[in-house]
């Protein structure tokens, strides 16, 4: 293990130890509060570009799962590679026991290429983080020095979409999947609720397609930069088919109804966000990954809020109020992360049986 450094845009700096790939690299620079999941967070392409740092003290005891393929997609994992950066930790073992692990954490991220650094005071990294907000950084390893990096210059959601069109079951309700950066859980969940779900990438035109829903994924990266799906989501809100979107699918909605945008201070990156639906006093703890939110003030008045996050109010979904169009900030396939709004699948699916039903 070899000195190495984390160096923030405002010249902070922590030094730690290396773990993973030895080598140097630079992102902006994130934290997540979760307990578990890391083989999830790492996959997840919404951290494609960013330093991701974990909270919670020991990283590593229950090792990383195996690569096998389940409905042609990877069993345990949100992708089929890992999207951070780089991997901040404070205590980090590669004795790890898991009934289901094959290798080490630093073995994996050795194979992709991935830095990592332990060692770190975390809390306190996390702490000047939360006052001055997320910045851009950079893993120094071994005094090779990097420039940094800044992702928002990059069109990210370009960078993890699928590239071509893709077919996953057999169900009987065609789920058209805008392919922003999914994670593999929620196409795991549609298959599990009777679809057949069509893969499509971030800026393919959709508008003449035939569907029985349509569904717009998470994804990195500043939603203003995906002008195309938000044009093409324009015309869809012109049909009757139902549309659900989840975290950047979510903003997206927002943005093709009209409503603005804007980056949030340091974002919500954790599985124990409470939030709560609007209108009743139903509360749920959630799984988030995001950066930018929805200013519900500029919503229209055709939509409204649909769910509220109970820590800094921000918005957490968005509904058309006569049409079966909803959105979630939040991460109802819950991968990883607590299972309270998994039901949300099923009631856009009663949504699309409804319609088949009726057309």
């Amino acid at each position: 293990m070899t000195d190495i450094k984390i160096v923030l845009e405002d010249g902070a700096e922590y030094h730690g130890k290396s773990f993973g790939y030895e080598g140097s690299t630079a992102g902006e620079v994130v934290f997540n509060t979760a307990m578990t999941g890391y083989p999830e967070s790492l996959t997840d392409p919404s951290y494609k570009g960013q330093i991701l740092v974990e909270t919670y003290p020991i990283i590593g005891n229950y090792g990383v799962p195996s690569e096998e393929a389940e409905n042609g997609m990877p069993k345990y994992f949100e992708s089929d590679h890992i999207h951070i950066s780089a991997l901040a930790v404070a205590d980090y073992t590669d004795k790890y026991s898991h009934w289901n692990a094959v290798k080490s954490l630093g073995e994996w991220m050795n194979e992709n290429k991935i830095p990592g650094i332990s060692g770190v005071d975390t809390r306190a990294l996390t702490k000047h983080l939360r006052e001055k907000g997320t910045m851009l950084g950079k893993i120094v390893y071994n005094n090779r020095d990097v420039p940094f990096y800044d992702p928002y210059t990059d069109n990210l959601v370009d960078l993890v979409s699928c590239k071509e069109k893709q077919v996953y079951g057999n169900g009987n309700y065609r789920i058209l999947l805008v392919d922003c950066g999914v994670k593999y859980n929620i196409i795991r969940d549609l298959l599990a609720n009777g679809a057949t779900v069509i893969r499509v990438p971030w800026n393919y035109d959709f508008t003449q397609e035939a569907y029985d829903g349509l569904f717009i994924t998470n994804g990195p990266g500043d939603p203003v930069r995906c002008e195309a799906t938000v044009r093409h989501l324009a015309k869809a809100f012109e049909r009757n088919e139902p549309i659900m979107g989840i975290c950047l699918g979510n903003q997206l909605m927002g943005l093709a109804a009209g409503a603005k945008t804007y980056k949030l201070k340091y974002g919500h990156r954790s599985h124990n966000q409470p939030v709560q639906q609007a209108g009743k006093q139903t509360a749920y703890i959630t799984s988030q990954n995001h950066g930018f939110a929805i200013d519900t003030a500029t919503l229209n008045d055709e939509w409204e809020a649909y769910y509220l996050n109970l820590n800094d109010h921000t918005n957490e979904g968005i509904r058309h109020k006569t049409k079966p169009f909803f959105s979630a900030q939040f991460h109802p396939e819950a991968s990883g992360g607590t299972t309270d709004t998994e039901y949300m699948f099923g009631v856009f699916m009663d949504e699309v049986r409804k319609f088949k039903a009726k057309k």
